[in-house]
């Protein structure tokens, strides 16, 4: 049982045949899935060790507990205990030569139509070979010359190319609340009890989006400082009440009648979420209190002991990598690639209530292959793509950029070490806070483009 399995991983890791797990009782998977997924792991591989290269405490961790350690960073040419390889340079190296590797893929993939190509096997195969060049491009970025100038036009380079993965996220996250929206409405027509499903997320969403409201105007304002606190509180508040009242309007529910309360729920509780980063990656204040210099406006865990500090910055981490992994994949399948207008869907999608309507297949039913032992595989790409290979591998060059540029806290990197990834600068405050407004307009021209251009939408 074991020798036809280890031949299939064999096959996936030096050949053109799907990769797959060895253990048979794992649910089918579809090829499009597993290579997207296997891209995904690729990714997060270089990510975890971006923020290692940031963390003080593992390179101490690794001084005191690999034997040699001195001795193997002078035999490298890594200087005193490897400083050449920690540190947001590092970092810098690392990120262009995973960005690298996804951009020449990309160009490699252009107007890929079908899996029968040799360009089409390399992208869906050879995960062995492939993880070499990635490995060999990441460790070609420590040997580039003229370092310092390669750090200051590549940082400018990742902001621009960051800035843009956060549109594609805002993007999505719309996109999502309107699918959300339309699905479990779908329903109504068939089960009454979908329109309690809708209530009850709906006000479930609105209490999370005022309760944040409250907490950040306990903790996050000062009746003598945080007057920007106060300011940004205001507006965001102020426009999240804009765009829900707008989603229902008769002039919008008489061109869009699914627009109702769950997607301006939904862009509440991230506007909001969004607000409170905002909050906590902004340079703490001091005011003066009976005498004493006292820090205000921080969040209270932020400020306590150590450990408090690890869970929150642990948490944000989380956070932080899982949506670029939700951005980079999702943002390939039929329906996102639509919504960004990197393809039309010229057919009617018919549309069914579910309740994990996220999960549902791009796909309908196509061939399976019984491997015998392990993970059986669906070929779903055999009469043609199913997504955009470049542009999946685009998307993965900007998410690079976006990491690199978050985990070397964007342009505030000399003194910033990954265990302080939430002690906050002036650049990922300003950059959260737009990133909230580019969000509600993002939504608001959504709701609004109908009337502004009622022919384009006529269909």
């Amino acid at each position: 049982m074991c020798t036809p399995c280890c031949i299939a991983q064999l096959a996936c890791c030096c050949g053109s045949a799907a990769c797959s797990c060895c253990c048979n009782c794992c649910p089918k998977i579809k090829q499009s899935t597993g290579t997207r997924v296997m891209y995904a792991l690729y990714f997060l591989l270089v990510t975890v060790l971006c923020a290692i290269m940031m963390s003080p405490t593992v390179e101490q961790a690794l001084k005191e507990n690999i034997p040699f350690y001195t001795e193997f960073c002078q035999t490298v040419n890594a200087g005193e205990n490897c400083k050449t390889l920690v540190g947001y340079a590092a970092v810098y190296k690392v990120c262009f030569g995973m960005a690298c590797f996804f951009l020449f893929f990309c160009m490699f993939t252009i107007r890929v139509n079908n899996s029968t190509g040799c360009r089409a096997a390399v992208h869906n195969g050879f995960w062995l070979l492939k993880f070499i060049v990635l490995v060999a491009c990441c460790a070609g970025g420590f040997f580039l010359p003229n370092e310092s100038t390669f750090l200051e036009v590549w940082r400018y380079i990742g902001a621009i190319g960051g800035f843009f993965f956060l549109l594609i996220q805002l993007m999505l996250l719309v996109e999502f609340a309107h699918r959300w929206n339309a699905n479990w409405y779908s329903g109504v027509k068939y089960n009454r009890l979908w329109y309690a499903a809708l209530a009850f997320v709906t006000l479930v969403l609105f209490s999370v989006g005022v309760g944040a409201v409250i907490f950040m105007g306990i903790f996050y304002t000062h009746p003598e400082a945080c007057l920007l606190n106060k300011i940004f509180l205001g507006i965001n508040g102020s426009l999240c009440l804009v765009v829900s009242l707008l989603a229902i309007s008769p002039f919008i529910q008489k061109l869009q009648p699914n627009s109702g309360l769950l997607q301006p729920g939904v862009i509440t509780v991230y506007v909001m979420y969004l607000t409170f980063s905002a909050f906590s990656s902004k340079p703490k204040e001091m005011v003066v209190i009976d005498g004493v210099n006292t820090t205000v406006c921080v969040f209270p865990f932020n400020s306590g002991t150590e450990s408090d500090k690890k869970i929150v910055t642990g948490l944000g981490t989380v956070i932080l990598f899982g949506c670029v992994l939700y951005s980079c994949l999702t943002s390939t399948t039929r329906r996102s690639s639509a919504a960004l207008r990197v393809c039309r869907n010229t057919e009617p999608e018919t549309e069914r209530a579910r309740c994990c309507f996220c999960f549902g297949d791009d796909t309908e039913e196509y061939d399976e292959e019984k491997t015998g032992s392990g993970q059986n595989v669906v070929y779903d790409e055999r009469e043609g793509t199913i997504y955009s290979y470049a542009f999946f591998h685009f998307v993965f060059f900007l998410g690079s950029l976006y990491v690199m540029m978050t985990v070397t806290n964007w342009f505030h990197y000399d003194d910033h070490k990954i265990e302080k990834l939430l002690d906050g600068s002036w650049s990922v405050f300003w950059i959260k806070m737009a990133s909230c407004w580019v969000c509600l307009i993002l939504y608001m021209w959504t709701l609004i483009a109908p009337i502004v251009c009622p022919k384009r939408f006529e269909a």
